[in-house]
């Protein structure tokens, strides 16, 4: 599908030479670009959707659950 969208001349120019380096299309190169983009964000919606159902479940972690994850949290390096 055709389309038209405004960039800033510096994303512009960069994109040329990004496109002239790998030896393909500007149109490949945005459209790599922005499947890689969708993928990236794609995983948001899956976070979403669990968030959601877990929501409507209700559920709420039981003593079991708590202490348990605070333990594993506790041993755990960040």
């Amino acid at each position: 599908m055709k389309t038209a969208v405004s960039i800033p001349d510096d994303i512009f120019e960069e994109a040329e030479r990004i496109a002239a380096r790998l030896q393909t299309s500007r149109s490949r190169l945005y459209a790599r670009a922005l499947a890689e983009f969708l993928n990236r964000h794609a995983e948001d919606q899956v976070t979403s959707a669990m968030n959601a159902a877990i929501d409507q479940a209700g559920a709420a972690p039981d003593e079991f659950t708590r202490r348990a994850a605070g333990q594993t949290l506790g041993r755990s390096e960040w």
